[in-house]
């Protein structure tokens, strides 16, 4: 019997599972999913708690996963390669024959000198984990005024628009609350605009401007200074807060270093069109865990997912891998007010407007705020329990289309 191992058992992980135990025949295969978690987070729903919104994110991972599939609960200490095993903290050894990586990527505040102490969830916060969301909900809930700033210390991050939308989404909260002139909102990013991808900076770049909120750009912070409450940058600007929503530097997990898989920030490198270890053949890391030039998304474990399944499948039967993962990724962008925007794209194409996903029906808008934007980002909570984790297919092209999409300028020209 052959042994498929897959350490993690988020998103990624749970998707791959049950789509491979529908194809792998149960006679001939052992499925085992390793996690140091009971439960399953819905991490989307993050973004929406400290503003309010619903509660119900865990779900236990058992009952994400198809029957025949072994889930196992432990912290993974280290992979030896050489000899194909897994050793958990607790001293026990599984033993692979083919391995995924799927432990996606995590804050790690310790990173940044003065991020993590005293003031953690006080004064500083976050809403990328269960607990930082909670808190940062009673910090806004009391707040009375003065700057907030919203803080990306570095890229790659989990879901990069994630900063952008909270940002959206505060300058919205404090308006309904009737004091926003009482606040100021600061959105600082190491990178030179609002996204990574000109055209959608651009966009996004003007949705700051009309609500007012200041944008500091190439800030690459070497500390915070908690006592002062400041910023402090390599080339030693400052910036100061009375409350500070930071996304820390995002790293995979300890054990991808520890033995020796990973590059400096702990992601797997892999070919960016098969996600097999560019190290070990019989290795593959999907979702976060590797080192694709693309962004962290679920969108993009989805559709890296739908291409990887039908390569390993290829792979084990000793067959060439002939599908190739092109990079695409999608991700609503949420405005405030009700509204939202969508971006598409892929490795070689950066988000552009237009309509999607059928072309010039759409009925999605793409790079345009609009309401029906903000639903399916709600609409996606579940499909994402109901058909993204059970392994269904979406009726969405898993590779990135150009129909109904079009340049800036063809826009004008029209």
């Amino acid at each position: 019997m052959r042994r498929l191992v897959i350490l993690g058992g988020g998103t990624a992980g749970t998707m791959v599972a049950n789509k491979l135990r529908r194809r792998l025949p149960l006679d001939d295969w052992r499925i085992t999913v390793i996690d140091g978690q009971r439960d399953h987070l819905y991490q989307p729903g993050l973004l929406f708690v400290p503003f309010g919104g619903r509660e119900d994110l865990l779900k236990p991972r058992r009952r994400l996963l198809r029957n025949g599939i072994q889930l196992l609960i432990g912290e993974i200490a280290a992979v030896d390669p050489e000899r194909k095993s897994v050793r958990l903290s607790d001293g026990e050894v599984v033993c692979y024959d083919y391995l995924v990586i799927a432990t996606g990527t995590s804050p790690r505040p310790d990173q940044t000198p003065g991020l993590l102490g005293t003031e953690w969830h006080r004064t500083i916060h976050d809403f990328y984990t269960y607990d930082g969301a909670f808190a940062l909900r009673e910090a806004l809930r009391g707040f009375t005024g003065g700057r907030l700033v919203v803080h990306v210390v570095e890229q790659p991050i989990k879901c990069p628009v994630a900063p952008l939308e909270f940002t959206f989404l505060a300058e919205a909260f404090f308006r309904r609350r009737e004091m926003r002139d009482q606040v100021e909102l600061v959105y600082v990013t190491p990178l030179d605009g609002a996204f990574t991808k000109p055209i959608a900076a651009r966009y996004l770049g003007g949705l700051l401007d009309d609500r007012k909120i200041a944008v500091e750009t190439d800030f690459l912070v070497e500390r915070v200074d908690a006592d002062r409450k400041v910023l402090v940058s390599y080339d030693e600007r400052e910036i100061g807060y009375d409350l500070l929503v930071t996304v820390p530097l995002n790293m995979g997990a300890d054990f991808v270093g520890a033995s020796g898989l990973g590059d400096e920030l702990n992601y797997v490198p892999v070919d960016k069109g098969t996600l097999q270890s560019t190290a070990h053949p019989d290795v593959f890391a999907i979702g976060d865990a590797n080192d694709l030039p693309t962004s962290k998304a679920g969108s993009v474990a989805h559709f890296s997912a739908e291409v990887f399944v039908k390569n390993f499948c290829q792979y084990v039967e000793g067959r060439a891998m002939t599908h190739r993962f092109d990079g695409h990724a999608n991700c609503f962008v949420e405005t405030g007010d009700g509204k939202g925007l969508l971006i598409d794209f892929d490795y070689d194409t950066e988000p552009l407007p237009g309509r999607y996903p059928l072309g010039g029906l759409g009925p999605l808008s793409l790079l345009r705020e609009t309401k029906a934007n903000h639903w399916g980002k709600l609409a996606f909570r579940w499909i994402y329990w109901n058909v993204l984790l059970p392994g269904h297919r979406l009726p969405v092209p898993t590779r990135m289309s150009m129909s109904g999409k079009h340049r800036p300028d063809e826009e004008v020209r029209s």
